[in-house]
């Protein structure tokens, strides 16, 4: 192991660890501004009240998300600096952009929002929400393009070693760029959606005296009624229902994003498509692999070509093909890894999207024009919700480890080498040191906003002031009851 390997590590874990944050937060911050404007559109409180709840699940993982990310940048210039040398005219751009305008633009809004609860009027509180949104969008954008760059490089020319930068319309509209930012933004919505099916499972279960203990259990019982959480019984269905809409129509954006994608691949990085689906050797009428030795004939072309006959480069193939043009070397992925993300960010994506519309399905309003009320959610289909909660974020992430391996010999597509990108004066020992540091430094922010998040689940919503009870109720015990609000702001 060399300096090389551990700089790769230490990217990677740290990049895991902040893409964990970054889906949740644009995915959240639409939804959030979603029950603002519903709150705005109709007065309804319940929708000021989960405005507020989910908001600040929200913030805590913007904060925690903004930490992680300004680390990213410092590993460019320590780790990294042959990219960055490389790199730096033309990712300059689209960086300075997304620092200078996106990011400004979210931060500062959002502050107004924060602290301007009561103090400006409705309309404008509620665009200072939309514009930390769409802030946070254009920030996905920007480092999106950039990232696309990596993999399909467009707009540039080679001067004395370096790439010069010669068309930023043609980085920031690169096909790479416009295909995968609906993917990865709409899978962001995914990943937003599941969280907030989760906490909404969990919370219709809580409501219901469910997974107590059975003390706390018979108290929520004898208040009955009483119980501030009973005065709103369709609040969490409310937000579960949005969450599973949200959830299923994302799901469809990035299914057709991704068949958007995977034909790109195998014009423009066709080692990856075929690391992704163990294919060693040029095939028309490639079939798609489900999992080892079971094979859908004919699919893989039908998804790569939109022709069931069209021929699919193969690994080994490839492999020949790069040493003729780029001299010997060896230029394929870790095609276990490859493999098997693929596979895991299809299967749980599908699984989470499949909930989602089972969910919309289970609580549908039959027979509306004649009256029919509303279904409630099922027990069984709460708990569900509460397990499910891991399944999307795990199918993002495996959705980048296919993303960014499979491209690996390279940092950038047929320009530099990864081996020849990392720092020349880092040695062994301070990549190891630094890799401790950041893990378990992450180690202890990933336990604060657990607790942080798992704090205010339970605590639930601010709720309204209790109403005088019958002679002989049980009150509301302090974690349901909450008469302050339960924002900082």
């Amino acid at each position: 192991m060399d300096a090389l390997d551990l700089a790769r590590w230490q990217f990677g874990v740290t990049t895991v660890y902040h893409f964990l944050f970054v889906p949740l937060t644009i995915g959240l911050g639409v939804y959030v501004a979603g029950l603002q404007t519903a709150w705005h559109l109709t007065g309804k409180e319940h929708y000021l009240r989960l405005t507020k709840f989910f908001g600040k699940l929200f913030l805590i993982n913007f904060a925690m998300g903004v930490v992680t990310g300004i680390v990213q940048e410092f590993q460019f210039g320590m780790n990294w600096s042959e990219y960055s040398t490389f790199v730096g005219d033309v990712f300059g751009a689209p960086l300075a952009l997304e620092a200078l305008l996106a990011f400004f633009l979210e931060s500062t809004f959002l502050g107004l929002w924060i602290f301007g609860w009561d103090r400006l009027p409705k309309r404008i509180h509620l665009a200072c929400l939309w514009a930390a949104v769409i802030g946070s969008n254009l920030s996905a954008y920007f480092i999106l393009a950039a990232n696309a760059w990596m993999k399909h490089p467009v707009g540039y020319e080679v001067v004395d070693g370096r790439a010069r930068m010669t068309d930023l319309w043609a980085v920031l509209t690169n096909s790479t760029a416009l295909a995968q930012v609906p993917h990865v933004v709409a899978a962001s919505f995914v990943v937003a959606g599941g969280f907030v099916i989760a906490v909404a499972g969990y919370r219709i279960l809580r409501e219901r005296g469910l997974g107590l203990r059975p003390g706390r259990r018979a108290r929520m019982a004898a208040g009955d009624a009483t119980t501030p959480m009973r005065r709103l019984p369709d609040m969490w269905r409310t937000s579960l229902r949005a969450a599973l809409v949200m959830t299923a129509i994302a799901g469809a954006v990035v299914a057709g994003s991704g068949d958007l994608s995977g034909q790109l691949l195998r014009e423009q990085q066709p080692m990856k498509l075929a690391a992704a689906e163990g294919l060693r050797h040029d095939t028309a009428g490639a079939p798609f692999s489900i999992a080892p030795g079971v094979e859908v004939p004919g699919l893989l072309s039908l998804l790569a070509a939109h022709d069931p006959g069209a021929t699919v480069q193969g690994v080994d193939d490839i492999q020949a093909r790069y040493e003729k043009t780029f001299g010997p070397a060896d230029y394929t992925p870790n095609l276990p890894v490859v493999f098997w993300s693929f596979r895991v960010m299809i299967g749980f994506g599908m699984a989470t999207v499949g909930l989602s519309v089972l969910g919309l399905w289970l609580t549908r309003r039959p027979r509306r024009r004649r009256g029919g009320t509303a279904k409630p959610v099922p027990d069984w289909f709460a708990r569900l919700c509460v397990l499910a909660l891991p399944l999307p974020a795990i199918a993002i992430i495996s959705g980048w480890l296919l993303s960014e391996i499979g491209r690996q010999p390279w940092t950038v597509q047929g320009e530099l080498m990864t081996a020849a990108s990392v720092s020349p004066g880092v040695s062994l020992g301070e990549v190891a040191i630094t890799l401790a540091i950041f893990t378990v430094l992450y180690g202890v922010l990933a336990l604060a906003e657990g607790v942080l998040l798992v704090r205010h689940v339970k605590a639930g919503p601010e709720l309204p002031p209790a109403e005088s009870a019958p002679a002989g109720a049980v009150p509301a015990q302090p974690d349901e009851a909450r008469l302050t609000p339960t924002l900082m702001y």
